[in-house]
């Protein structure tokens, strides 16, 4: 009896992924709606880094802890859009129990380094704002090394932790995943072993690596402020303001949906609710972070308005 009982937990080793039901042109709607968004997500983040590399005015730790967050999106975006994709075309909805750790791990990772950078960003722009003259001494090059590399082994070795007691978890079925990727509670939801242990455990991690890091980017972002509004002139305050106005765009968005999705108990979750939130998350977001600090970042429209003239230029042919 007892062996039975053990090879039921154990007997489901895949799970489907449901994605998201519908009419056939829902579908193809959703198909061309994640191709396109995958398609601009990776060639925004692409640029950002190409213009900040090949562009010597860019060369400062604010561009170089950008080009971190960039290169984390395309990642990050990477390791579920394209099996969305699949799982809408219905040609890829199975997922192994490791494959579906492994995504799980490396999103969790990803999104917990995200928020470790964020709140490295706005310590950056605290030191540059309040503190201009030491600014050089203390974000030089090597501090700057430092801290990126700390985001993320911390972000990895959090997850670890989780990922860890995760996969001691059992499966007796039924086997569909009500999500297009592997998350936490769907995995809760369909386990048929004692989970209250790993629910506390991902409790805790979410307030260590979202609470502390938003803390910590909250207090950067008052004195920011409180500097900002001491300015005599309000043209040197809107200078000011524009050095971190994308970065509290970013920072608004990825916040406001990452905490509404981790830091509170599992069960309290709804995972419809929790699906719409991930493709704000994990698809959009991604897609908005290159177009924000584009958009609103001087230095960056400059660097690209000089890089497609350089490119058009290579395209002239002169008059002979």
């Amino acid at each position: 009896m007892a062996g039975t009982e053990i090879r039921n937990q154990t007997s489901v080793q895949e799970f489907i992924l449901l994605g998201f039901p519908g009419t056939w042109y829902f579908q193809m709607f959703l198909i061309v709606v994640f191709s396109v968004t995958y398609f601009l997500t990776i060639v925004g983040n692409v640029s950002i880094i190409a213009l900040v590399r090949t562009h010597p005015c860019l060369h400062t730790p604010m561009y170089f802890f950008l080009c971190n967050l960039s290169f984390l999106e395309i990642w990050y975006t990477t390791a579920c859009v394209p099996k969305a994709i699949g799982i809408v075309l219905g040609t890829s909805q199975t997922i192994s129990f490791t494959v579906c750790l492994l995504q799980l791990f490396f999103l969790l990772s990803m999104g917990s380094t995200e928020c470790f950078l964020l709140a490295i960003m706005a310590y950056d722009r605290y030191l540059a704002i309040c503190h201009p003259l030491r600014y050089s001494s203390l974000m030089n090059s090597t501090f700057c090394a430092q801290l990126a590399l700390a985001s993320w082994l911390c972000g990895f070795l959090a997850i670890s932790v989780l990922a860890a007691l995760i996969s001691t978890v059992s499966f007796c079925g039924p086997k569909g995943i009500n999500h297009f990727l592997c998350d936490i509670d769907s995995l809760i939801a369909l386990s048929c072993t004692d989970t209250r242990f790993v629910e506390l455990a991902t409790f805790i991690v979410s307030i260590i690596v979202v609470v502390i890091s938003c803390v910590i980017t909250l207090v950067s972002y008052i004195h920011i402020i409180s500097t900002i509004l001491r300015i005599p002139s309000s043209r040197g305050r809107q200078k000011a303001f524009s050095t971190c106005s994308a970065h509290l765009t970013v920072v608004t968005l990825w916040y406001g949906s990452t905490i509404f999705l981790y830091v509170k108990p599992s069960k309290l979750n709804s995972l419809d609710l929790n699906k719409t939130i991930n493709i704000f998350n994990t698809v959009v977001t991604p897609l908005l972070n290159p177009f924000i600090y584009t958009l609103r970042n001087k230095d960056v429209k400059e660097a690209l308005a000089k890089a497609l003239r350089r490119m058009l230029s290579g395209f002239e042919t002169p008059w002979l």
